[in-house]
């Protein structure tokens, strides 16, 4: 759990363990922070989410995999040096202008440039 002088349900706090966990096995100076190795590894916890899904397993084993994307993600904005939390606000407002369609019997919400 993070210091108590910042909430664990925070963004902030999220970070801040990222980076003391990048820190305590040297990732930057290790090759944990390569972005080619990092996709590697969001692509392999992507085929353990979708494990879970396919083989029925539970929504504890999902939310744990689910959560080891989420590290990976935030880790990788460390490693790019870019603030994730900008770029999420700034991608949302792009996202909430965008128009939605059904595509094959699901909603899709994107540009749809070219597919008038």
């Amino acid at each position: 759990m993070p210091d108590n002088s910042i909430s664990s349900d925070s963004y902030s706090a999220m970070l801040a363990m990222v980076k003391s966990f990048h820190e305590k096995h040297d990732f930057s100076g290790t090759g944990g922070e390569d972005m080619v190795y990092r996709i590697a590894l969001m692509a392999e916890e992507l085929g353990e989410m979708s494990s879970c899904v396919t083989k029925g397993k539970g929504m504890d084993e999902m939310a744990e995999e689910t959560a080891d994307l989420l590290i990976l993600v935030l880790g990788t904005a460390i490693a790019g040096d870019f603030d994730l939390l900008e770029a999420f606000w700034r991608k949302m407002d792009k996202l909430m202008q965008r128009d939605a369609r059904m595509i094959d019997g699901r909603i899709r919400v994107s540009e749809f440039r070219g597919q008038e």
